[in-house]
């Protein structure tokens, strides 16, 4: 495995309201990227995920943390994949600010 990749986006709405939000989000996200991403495994605990995908063939793991004012996400990726993750980083950060718009 190499570097985590990591990526923090910040919020007003308090540790529950965003945690409920990025719940009920990832319903969105599989049925959008679903053709590329599966997630194998998706664990809450609190404001706790423990998840593992499986993107073009490669397995990765990670967690998301949600804070009162941020949300903190940690994969563990392969080469191949953290260098794609590092390119889309922005589109990452992009739906998971959309998904705590969301009311």
């Amino acid at each position: 495995m190499s570097k985590p990749f990591t990526a923090s986006v910040s919020h007003r709405l308090g540790q529950e309201e965003a945690t409920r939000r990025l719940q009920s989000g990832l319903s969105t996200v599989r049925e959008r990227f679903g053709q590329h991403i599966t997630l194998v495994e998706e664990t809450w605990t609190g404001n706790h995920l423990d998840f593992h995908i499986a993107v073009l063939g490669q397995n990765a793991r990670g967690t998301v943390n949600v804070a009162d004012d941020a949300v903190h996400l940690t994969v563990e990726l392969p080469f191949l994949l953290n260098v794609m993750a590092n390119k889309v980083k922005g589109l990452i950060h992009k739906q998971t600010t959309l998904m705590l718009e969301k009311k």
